[in-house]
């Protein structure tokens, strides 16, 4: 991808929803919420303080996030579906534990 974000923005990809309930029950593409969990794809180098200092995002590439419902603006590049949203819109970083 040849896209670089400006300012405090960063680039996620949506992360597929399921396809089924917990009970089994099939749903259809018509019928599913659009996922609000996602990975960052790129982010920008950060939003300039009062004095100017530019002050470095909290989450980076790779990251796991969760979103509003209707956060970002969906744009697609190179074929895939990505939103851009501003790092402010991002809920939370979803920890991977490395322990099972």
């Amino acid at each position: 991808m040849k896209f670089r974000p400006l300012h405090d923005r960063i680039v996620v990809k949506r992360l597929d929803a399921e396809e089924k309930t917990a009970g089994g029950i099939i749903i259809p593409d018509t019928a599913k919420e659009k996922p609000m969990e996602g990975e960052v794809i790129a982010v920008g180098p950060g939003a300039r303080n009062e004095t100017g200092a530019i002050v470095a995002l909290d989450v980076k590439a790779g990251d796991r996030v969760l979103f509003g419902k209707w956060s970002g603006t969906e744009v697609k590049i190179d074929g895939t579906d990505l939103l851009i949203m501003k790092e402010s819109d991002v809920m939370g970083i979803i920890a991977t534990s490395s322990k099972k």
